[in-house]
């Protein structure tokens, strides 16, 4: 049985012809497609058939990213979503893994790195292309097995804030530190880690419980 998938995105054109690749993979069927939030909102309600996973873009009128993932989060948790956008940039990324989201892609994702990721959510429930298969066995721990990852007290802080919309600049000040004592913080947790950007390390985090939103 393929894997049933709902598209988001107001570009139309886009909207299409990602249809038209999908339904070209083997795995997959896309079976609704919406130009917002408050769109799908309206195709869902009533529907037998929804989506196992929802590729959502950022970036929207009327209801955005974020709002539509919370949505999907709240209303209908056994629905996967992956963001799927142009926006690169580290705020939106985490607003949208905050906001449930699953994996963040990028609109000019290869095909088969498209179609590896959805296989990775379809089987681990998330994907993270920034840490990695083998980094992300880390997260894949035997029931009762516990990571022996430890932070001191200031790390945990600065843990906590990273995952939050604070710039670096921003977190020094409200932790009362200097820039270059953060920049200390950040590499010794992305090794710790072993990531190696703001969002991995977020990622990571959320996904081992150690940060609260």
């Amino acid at each position: 049985m393929k894997t049933k998938i709902g598209l988001v995105d107001d570009h139309q054109l886009f909207l299409k012809s990602l249809s038209l690749m999908l339904d070209s993979f083997k795995n997959y069927d896309v079976i609704l497609g919406a130009s917002n939030g408050k769109d799908l909102q309206e195709k869902m309600q009533g529907r037998k058939e929804l989506p196992d996973i929802v590729l959502l873009d950022v970036n929207m009128p009327v209801m955005n990213g974020p709002e539509t993932a919370k949505w999907l989060s709240e209303t209908h948790p056994e629905i996967k979503v992956v963001a799927l956008s142009m926006n690169a940039d580290d705020d939106a990324i985490i607003s949208m893994f905050r906001a449930g989201c699953c994996a963040y892609l990028l609109k000019d994702t290869h095909p088969t790195e498209l179609e590896k990721a959805l296989d990775e959510v379809n089987r681990k429930g998330f994907y993270n292309a920034d840490a990695g298969n083998i980094n992300f066995r880390k997260i894949l721990m035997k029931s009762g097995e516990q990571d022996e990852l430890t932070l001191t007290p200031k790390e945990q802080i600065f843990l906590q804030h990273a995952c939050s919309e604070l710039t670096y600049k921003q977190i020094a000040a409200e932790m009362h530190l200097a820039e270059r004592t953060i920049d200390g913080y950040r590499e010794a947790l992305f090794k710790k880690f072993n990531v190696q950007s703001r969002v991995g390390l977020c990622l990571e985090a959320l996904r081992k419980g150690l940060v609260k939103l």
